[in-house]
Parts: structure tokens; C-alpha cells; sequence
């Protein structure tokens, strides 16, 4: 079987009779395909859109577009696959979206979710970061598809029925691969020629998932900030917390702000700090910390209070247990650290006792709901045990956790793998993500020939940060697939109209001379 043909058994399980074949898709072959037939899939809605596209009203986590958007024309197909009831009497299955193009270039676009899913994303494959100027999948002509991870409710609460932790972890990734394609298949009249996947958080996680467990559905992966290691991550949310909580201030009524332990004069007085070491370690002073791996930084003489200086150490070296055995990786200390995304994430900005940090209304719920076995939604995080409690997400992280380095049958069956994460990520550590890629090229043979890395630097968590992250990896992604042009750079803009290479690991954009304003005065090295 190649990517490019379906299986027999998904042949003999889809029935579009009343579907003929067809020069081009149109409003009536598209009604028709409400009547497809696909095993344990309900075809709920095939409708003929003018191409108006509403916001992503989820776009915080899947770095799609905040406005609406205008596209060509195209059916609209929306489902569900494995409806069910669950072991805790709910209703289960997973809901998809379908795009298909009136003008089709023959390609798919997988789009990966956010968060903990549990909600439909518009498919329009848009390049899943912030302030992005690329062109989305959909108006380029891609089939594009989402889905909500086999779960109803962007909630953790799933985690009490085992299907759905399945689902989430991995298995509804393969489901609608297979709805999406017979469904392709059935609008077409052949099977796409190139089949994409691309998310970020979550849904790079996701991206991810799909190389390793799906190795011969997909040409290709782009995999933003993927959340790869997400059961360790849940962890170390718990112990930033707890680090941050220790030094919070009260307020009148006593009760401790998470928002204030670190005040905005505090980070930017860190982030000035590292910029005044590190920033010309690749020889120019911009700003932007290209040599990020040469940052020895050490917040020890900071003009800061030293419960504050502990506090920041303490997060930066990753979460230990008490022999001070890591549990999860350690950060790198970067410019972005003063950044609104990341005050989001570890912080929060709410000025009373309930925290609104998204390390606690993310990462709680889904600690003890979903990677936390047994079952446990009652459990006190205040009391999580770092020397015990660790173990209780490794049956999930065996699930969940995108960490394979064995890559070798997706390699041999021509994909490509382009990885793009933040060096300022606050939930999804950026050492934790170069050390995988590491070890990736230790354990699969040829790994050059079909995998890059590009570490972006300043930038938060799928965007955002004092940042070049305008960038295209789509774009790139086709030109190595189609022509075998490796992206050994990706062209990134700036907010301020500057231009500079993204540079594949371990090279970084070195400043050569000219015109600092554009790529073409870095190189590689």
C-alpha cells in the first residue's frame, strides 16, 4: 500500500453511488455526498460554501486566524465517526470537518487541534502561528480537515473513559485520516497525490503522532511547538506553580496572586539582562539571541529579591524530584521571557484568589483527569508528590507522548519532517525539543535527508514574542517533497518589516554585512 491509494478494506466499506465521476466538484455532487456510506460514520451536513470562513473562535490554542477569512468555493462535509456511549454514560465519537476545494490541486492537509481538543476548528489549514502571513492550505486549493480528537468538550473530564484517552491520545488521528480520505475519494474521484499534516501545541503533538504511528498516510509533517512529551509538561506546570506560588504576595483578603510573584518590571528586567549577555553572541546586537545554545546565562546577580532569583532557578532547571533527579527538562533563558504569552502561561494576570494562568486551567484538569491513572479528578495538586506521583502519568505518557525516534519506515517511504518550536516557549520546553531531534539523528539512519529543525528565537508558544515569526513552512515543505529542495532556511519577518533566515539546527543566522533588515546579509553557520 502506498500514501496515495486506500486500502481495500476502506474501499469496500464506502458506497457513493449516487457520486459519478465528474470534471469538477459543484454544488450537487457535494449535497450528494451526505449519502456516502463509510463504516460507523454519520455524514451529518454536505452544503456548498461561497468560501466566508468565521473566525477561529479557538485560535488561542491552535494558532489559527482571530478574523474571518474568505476562500474559493468548496463543499463543506461535517460528521461523526464512532458514535458511542462511555464507560461514564456520555456521549463519545469524533466529529470532523471536511473543506474540499471546487478547485483542487490534489492535495490533503491534515490540521491538528489545540488544547485538549474537544471542539472543531474551521479547516482551513492555516500556518499555525501567530501573526502568520502565509497563505492557508484551503485557498491554495487543499482538501482540508479537522476534528475535535473524539471527544465533545474542550474539558479533561474524557479522561474517565478509556476509548477516549485512545482517542485523544492518538487513534482519532488515524480514524479520520481514512473518513477523510474515502470521503476524498468519493468527491474526486481519485485519491489525493500528496497527503500534509501540520499543527502546533496539541495539535503539533499531533503532527507528530501522525509520522510516528501513521508512517505511510503522509508525505509530509510540520509540527509547531509540538506538546511531544505532554504527560512530563503536565508535570512540570504543577512544580512552576508551585515554585511561583511560594513567593506570590496576598491581597487584602489574604489570599496569594499567582500573577504578582513575578510583576512586569521583574521579567523585563531578566529579559534585559540575558539580551546584555547573549545577544551579541552572534555578532550582532539586535535583540534577538540567534546563539541560543551559547547562553550561559545565571539569574544569580540579578537586582532582583533572592526569593525570586530561587524561584526563577528553580523553574529554569526543570522539575526534579527530591534527589534532584530531573523529571522534566530544563529551559533556556531568553529574551522572551518579558513576553505577554509567557506571563500567560506560568502567570496569569488575575488579581484575586482563582489563578487564570493557563499552566492551571490547562494543565490542572488535565493532570488528574487525563494523564494521571487512576481516574482522579478530586485529587489536591497541592499535594502532588514529585517523588511519587510521576508514576502515575506513565500509563497516558505511553499513549500520548509523541517521543519516538524511530523514524525509519516513514524516511523510506519518501516524508518529510520539518519541526518549528519557540526558544521562549513557556509550557513546551525548547531543550527538551532540540534534545529529541538529537537523539532522532542518532537513532535514524539518513535523518538529514528528510528531517529539519528550526528553533525560533524570542518566540512564545506558537507565535507571539519579540520574534521573526512570519515564516512559510508549507511552502517549503511542497518544494522539498515536489523537488527535493531541502529547506535548509525559512525567509522569517519580524512585526517591525525586518527579514532573517530561520536557520535548520544547528546552524543559526550569522550577521555577515549589509543591510541588517534583510535575509540576505545572514548566513547559516
Amino acid at each position: 500500500m502506498t500514501r496515495n491509494t486506500l486500502p481495500a478494506f476502506v474501499m469496500s466499506t464506502i458506497t457513493c453511488a449516487s457520486v459519478p465521476a465528474f470534471a469538477a466538484l459543484d454544488a450537487a455532487h457535494c449535497a450528494a455526498l451526505k449519502d456516502s456510506a463509510i463504516a460507523d460514520t454519520r455524514i451529518e451536513r454536505a452544503e456548498w460554501s461561497d468560501g466566508n470562513i468565521a473566525a477561529d473562535d479557538m485560535a488561542a490554542f491552535t494558532g489559527g486566524s482571530v478574523r474571518a477569512q474568505k476562500a474559493g468555493a468548496h463543499c463543506l462535509v461535517e460528521g461523526e465517526h464512532g458514535a458511542r456511549t462511555g464507560a461514564d454514560g456520555k456521549h463519545y465519537g469524533t466529529r470532523f470537518q471536511l473543506r474540499l476545494p471546487s478547485d483542487w490541486n490534489h492535495r490533503f492537509l491534515f490540521q491538528g487541534g489545540g488544547g485538549v481538543d474537544g471542539f472543531i476548528a474551521p479547516a482551513v489549514g492555516n500556518a499555525p502561528w501567530q501573526q502568520t502571513s502565509a497563505t492557508p492550505a484551503l485557498i491554495r486549493g487543499y482538501a482540508v480537515v479537522s476534528m475535535d480528537g473524539g471527544h465533545p468538550t474542550p474539558t479533561p473530564d474524557f479522561g474517565a473513559d478509556q476509548q477516549a484517552r485512545l482517542d485523544f491520545a492518538y487513534q482519532s488521528i488515524g480514524k479520520i485520516t481514512t473518513v477523510a480520505k474515502a470521503l476524498i475519494q468519493a468527491a474526486y474521484q481519485r485519491a489525493p497525490a500528496h497527503n500534509y499534516f501540520m499543527g502546533c501545541s496539541n495539535g503539533g503533538r499531533e503532527a507528530l503522532i501522525a509520522a510516528q504511528r501513521y508512517p505511510l498516510e503522509y508525505d509530509g509533517v510540520i509540527a509547531g511547538n509540538p506538546g511531544f512529551r505532554l504527560s512530563r509538561a503536565a508535570i512540570a506546570e504543577v512544580w512552576d506553580t508551585r515554585q511561583l506560588m511560594n513567593i506570590a504576595p496576598k491581597n487584602g483578603k489574604g489570599e496569594k496572586i499567582l500573577a504578582n510573584a513575578l510583576t512586569q518590571q521583574d521579567l523585563d528586567t531578566v529579559s534585559a539582562a540575558v539580551l546584555a549577555q547573549c545577544d551579541a553572541k552572534d555578532g550582532l546586537k539586535d535583540g534577538i539571541i540567534n546563539a541560543w545554545e551559547n547562553c550561559d546565562y545565571d539569574p544569580a546577580g540579578l537586582d532582583l529579591p533572592q526569593e525570586k532569583i530561587a524561584a526563577l532557578k528553580a523553574i529554569f532547571e526543570g522539575a526534579k524530584n527530591s534527589h534532584g533527579d530531573p523529571i522534566y527538562s530544563g529551559w533556556y533563558y531568553d529574551s522572551g521571557i518579558n513576553q505577554p504569552n509567557w506571563r500567560a502561561w506560568k502567570l496569569g494576570t488575575a488579581q484575586d484568589g482563582k489563578p487564570n494562568a493557563n499552566n492551571i486551567i490547562l494543565g490542572s484538569g488535565s493532570l488528574t483527569q487525563y494523564f494521571m491513572t487512576p481516574y482522579n479528578p478530586g485529587f489536591d495538586l497541592e499535594h502532588f508528590d514529585f517523588d511519587r506521583d510521576p508514576a502515575k502519568t506513565y500509563q497516558t505518557g505511553a499513549l500520548n507522548d509523541a517521543i519516538s525516534t524511530d523514524l525509519s519506515t516513514y524516511r523510506a517511504g519518501g516524508g518529510k519532517l520539518l519541526v518549528i518550536t519557540g526558544v521562549s516557549d513557556p509550557v513546551f520546553s525548547a531543550k527538551d525539543q532540540r534534545d529529541w531531534f538529537a537523539q532522532l539523528q542518532q537513532d535514524t539512519a539518513g535523518t538529514d535527508s528528510f528531517a529539519r529543525l528550526y528553533m525560533v528565537p524570542g518566540m512564545t508558544h506558537c507565535g507571539g514574542g519579540n520574534a521573526y515569526s512570519d515564516f512559510d513552512p508549507l511552502t517549503a515543505l511542497e518544494q522539498w517533497h515536489d523537488h527535493n529542495t531541502a529547506p535548509e532556511q525559512l525567509t522569517a519577518t519580524h512585526a517591525n518589516g525586518k527579514q532573517m533566515p530561520l536557520c535548520a539546527w544547528p546552524k543559526i543566522a550569522t550577521y555577515t554585512g549589509g543591510d541588517e533588515s534583510k535575509a540576505a546579509s545572514y548566513q547559516c553557520r
